[in-house]
């Protein structure tokens, strides 16, 4: 396992333990995705979040937000201390990022199936500006059973908004194969630039992230695990949505190394 990703891991479920609060699995599941967009792709300013001419990035499925803090610390958009604060009382950390509160956070997200939609206004906006910034929207699996998404995903694809990439998490939630067929196929029939990798492999992530040459929107189907690195939590739903206690998280660490 990469260094960085056992490290930042390791942050998650100390971190999980500390405050009780944290949806692991899901979490470990987008790491690698969100390590590459943050330490590869994305033209962004930690000192100056806000600048005008920065990259957008939507972690639509917010409830994941304990890996994204963890990796605004490492980035320096919040403080290590801060991420230690993550769910507690008055914390500018909580269970879904507030885009209010949080540097770095452009979104306000959690609520599921809204965080493409606005991720298509954005890039709209970028279009309409004439301006070479790039928007990223990572997605749960599950969330394309919304009928948002679906209505942003043809609205892209009749704008030709070659500057936005949705990323999808495909962690197994959700049996693609009943729900929607080929999703790869599907998507290429709607019109985007449609491919599917290994969502832990960060070169092959790397690859499809930087591919701009295209006159389409993109997507990536990251087929990912929930709760990979650690044997206990990997595809475990006892697992979804609960924080170890001290011995289990002694075992959780040593799983990681």
């Amino acid at each position: 396992m990469n260094k960085n990703i056992s490290y930042l891991k390791r942050e998650i479920l100390k971190v999980a333990y500390e405050t009780q609060e944290g949806h692991i699995p899901s979490a470990f599941s987008i790491l690698d995705i969100l390590y590459v967009l943050y330490n590869k792709v994305l033209k962004i300013d930690p000192q100056n979040p806000k600048k005008l001419d920065r990259d957008y990035f939507i972690m639509s499925k917010g409830h994941a937000a304990i890996g994204l803090y963890a990796v605004l610390a490492d980035k320096g958009f919040i403080s290590k201390e801060e991420l230690y604060t993550f769910g507690k009382y008055n914390s500018r950390l909580g269970g879904h990022p507030d885009k209010n509160k949080v540097p770095g956070v452009e979104a306000s997200t959690g609520s599921l199936g809204h965080g493409l939609p606005m991720a298509v206004g954005i890039a709209m906006g970028i279009k309409i500006k004439n301006s070479q910034q790039k928007v990223y929207c990572l997605i749960g699996d599950g969330e394309l059973n919304e009928g948002s998404m679906w209505e942003s995903i043809i609205i892209a694809s009749q704008l030709k908004l070659d500057n936005l990439t949705m990323i999808v998490d495909y962690n197994h939630s959700i049996d693609r194969s009943v729900v929607w067929g080929n999703l790869v196929e599907k998507l290429n029939n709607f019109e985007w630039y449609a491919n599917e990798c290994d969502g832990h492999n960060q070169e092959e992530l790397f690859k499809l992230l930087i591919n701009n040459r295209i006159e389409k929107p993109k997507v990536i189907i990251a087929n990912t695990i929930k709760g990979f690195g650690c044997r206990s939590l990997e595809n475990n739903p006892a697992w979804h949505h609960r924080a170890p206690n001290r011995e289990e998280l002694q075992e959780l660490l040593e799983e990681l190394e």
